[in-house]
């Protein structure tokens, strides 16, 4: 049973050319959204022929592909290589354009305990704990991730129906119990490094992400 929204609606959208690191480039149209629950400035990005996916899926056909990616700045901005998040964010970029659909840019740094909080527990980390047991060791949940505002945007844009990009299940799990229809998960790559194999085995084992690590030892 789904848990009702309180409503959002679209305050400004531009054009935005993006280009990534690697010359990768698509023009995106970006959505500012007022009324969303946890009153942060979460963004979302229509990339390829968004309109026509859109309006496809209203017509019964395959829905838009959907990405809700939560910020990163060290990895995103800076490529840093302890996670995956960056490479993630350059596939779905990529992968959307191509299909249609929306990247929703959630503003929940560190699995939504915030920058400095989520550096604390990388010197944790570093000291031996593995990235769930440094949040918990800080006094937060291994994951505060909360797509509620996800939902919103969706609901926002006239999306109810996706395919979801992503190897986590919770995505999927909380986006439905808030109304919106997930048809299917699409996973993404796996982006190994002797950096990040840990955290990658950590996200496999403790949080049921879907990835295939043939290289990594639990």
């Amino acid at each position: 049973m789904s848990e009702p929204l309180p409503p959002a609606t679209v305050r400004t959208q531009v054009t935005v050319p993006l280009r990534f690191p690697d010359g990768y480039a698509t023009d995106a149209r970006v959505f500012t959204f007022d009324g969303l629950a946890d009153g942060r400035e979460h963004l979302a990005f229509g990339l390829g022929d968004w309109p026509g996916a859109r309006d496809r899926s209203a017509a019964g056909g395959a829905p838009p592909l959907v990405r809700p990616h939560s910020e990163c700045l060290t990895g995103d901005v800076f490529g840093s290589q302890r996670c995956d998040c960056g490479p993630q964010l350059r596939e779905a970029a990529e992968r959307i354009s191509d299909r249609g659909g929306f990247l929703l840019y959630l503003r929940q740094e560190g699995r939504g305990i915030g920058l400095y909080a989520k550096l604390d527990a990388y010197a944790l980390q570093d000291a031996g704990l593995d990235t769930y047991e440094a949040n918990e060791a800080l006094g937060h949940r291994p994951d505060e991730r909360d797509y509620t505002v996800a939902a919103q945007m969706l609901a926002a844009l006239g999306v109810p129906r996706i395919a979801l990009l992503s190897n986590n299940p919770d995505k999927a799990a909380q986006l439905r119990r808030h109304g919106v229809t997930v048809t299917g998960r699409v996973g993404t790559g796996v982006y190994l490094s002797p950096a990040n194999a840990g955290y990658l085995a950590t996200k496999a084992s403790r949080g049921a992400h879907a990835l295939d690590l043939p290289l990594v030892r639990d």
